[in-house]
């Protein structure tokens, strides 16, 4: 077993490709994840084409990144990670007053779109 700690180079690459693999998976296009990390859409192209790495260093960035994946894990522990996910995204949540994939593009937003679904997760 590997107990090294893992390099930022490491970190970011990591936290990149997790990131986009969540995207495909819930069916995100690139244009909304540009508006969920709150970059612009070249940068975003630049990360879907594999010539730019999200980095701890642009932590608005980052700590958008890192919230997105902790959504698709707590939603991949609820209702998996295929059509039923896309499905709870797109859909109007009561609980929320609003459909889920449009709060995850505002701060306010995706922490609530989380706490929710880390609730829910605590009862199951």
């Amino acid at each position: 077993m590997n107990t090294r700690p893992k390099t930022s180079d490491q970190a970011e690459s990591v936290l990149s490709q997790a990131l986009l693999r969540a995207a495909d998976l819930l069916g995100i296009s690139q244009a909304t994840m540009a508006r969920i990390l709150g970059i612009s859409p070249a940068t975003a192209s630049r990360l879907y084409n594999g010539s730019y790495l999200l980095s701890r260093s642009r932590e608005k960035e980052w700590d958008f990144a890192v919230l997105f994946v902790r959504v698709f894990r707590s939603l991949d522990a609820i209702v998996g990670h295929g059509e039923n996910a896309r499905r709870w995204l797109q859909s109007h949540n009561k609980a929320l007053n609003a459909r889920p994939l449009d709060l995850l593009t505002r701060t306010e937003g995706i922490v609530r779109v989380l706490a929710y679904l880390d609730a829910y997760r605590g009862r199951i």
